[in-house]
């Protein structure tokens, strides 16, 4: 008989401990060996929109991330100033540097800055000048160290054809794409106005076919006119997927009204999950639209509320 005792022992030899581990390691079912010493839980990165607290300061805003555990923050305006490079936090490389300075205190990343530019436009000045903002955005997240930055498509206008206007986005990203090549930034497209269908996203980001060029995906923007499930927009998008803006909301007299996570009528977290699933490694993005909408809950409880749930939902699935 062979007694074990905490470690191997046969008549002729007494292993140590380590070579214990490594010997019944080599009696196991190799994937169980494998899943047994090397698995590692998901971690889902978290972050917000500052289009949240339209109000707070760069202080407040970053202070308020650390205490309530977000992994980084995505800049869209500083106390109502959605021209990133006109407020004071990233006005001039002095105070970029400080800005950086606080944030790496605080164990914060600048994960994307939110530009008001659309795509769409025909060839002509308010063309230009939309294109002109994006490239001010992608000068000021190389200085950030910050990968992304948002554009809009948006809209398909009456006096252009659908074409046309697939067209002229795609190519305005190309150029964009192109400007930020040595930059190491990206530039994202959000799923934003009337360019939500997965088709015509798809169709836009082939014909960019640019690799500093990807998706926002927001989830919401997409499912509340299309009633696409997202299970099938991520199967279509998701090599183009690298950051995600996520709430929740309720259709209440024609209109949306915004909610507290898990407390509307969106498919958010089926949207959550197929990303986490698929080992999705960018951001989850509260956009909490404060700014447009001053009516929904507090900026402060709405905010806090965000990672409490979001973990709790990934407890629960055992996803992280």
């Amino acid at each position: 008989m062979v007694l074990i005792t905490g470690c191997f022992k046969t008549t002729s030899m007494q292993y140590s401990r380590r070579k214990f581990i490594t010997a019944a390691a080599a009696f196991m079912p190799l994937p169980l060996a494998v899943a047994s010493f090397t698995k590692k839980k998901y971690q889902p990165l978290l972050s917000f929109s500052t289009l949240g607290c339209p109000d707070w300061s760069f202080e407040k805003i970053v202070s308020f991330a650390t205490a309530n555990n977000y992994n980084g923050i995505e800049f869209r305006g500083i106390q109502r100033e959605l021209d990133l490079t006109k407020c004071a936090a990233f006005s001039n490389d002095d105070n970029i540097k400080t800005s950086l300075q606080f944030l790496q205190k605080n164990n914060l990343k600048v994960v994307d800055l939110g530009s008001s530019a659309e795509l769409h436009h025909a060839e002509g000045e308010e063309r230009q000048k939309n294109i002109d903002e994006a490239k001010r955005f992608i000068d000021l997240a190389q200085k950030l160290d910050c990968p992304y930055i948002r554009v809009f498509p948006n809209d398909f206008p009456d006096n252009q054809t659908h074409e046309e206007t697939i067209q002229l986005i795609a190519d305005a990203l190309k150029e964009l794409g192109d400007y930020a090549a040595d930059k190491n930034v990206t530039v994202l497209l959000e799923t934003h106005g009337k360019v939500i269908y997965a088709a015509d996203v798809l169709n836009i980001m082939q014909q960019a076919n640019n690799a500093h060029v990807g998706l926002v995906w927001d989830v919401y923007n997409m499912w509340s006119v299309t009633k696409e499930p997202p299970e099938q927009v991520y199967a279509s998008l998701k090599n183009y997927i690298r950051h995600t803006h996520i709430k929740d909301a309720k259709f209440i007299n024609g209109k949306d009204e915004y909610v507290l996570m898990g407390e509307g009528t969106s498919p958010i977290f089926e949207a959550v999950d197929v990303l986490a699933k698929n080992n999705y490694n960018g951001y989850y993005s509260f956009e909490w639209e404060k700014l447009w909408h001053p009516e929904i809950a507090d900026s402060a409880i709405a905010i806090a509320d965000y990672p409490v749930k979001m973990k709790a939902h990934f407890k629960q699935r055992r996803l992280a």
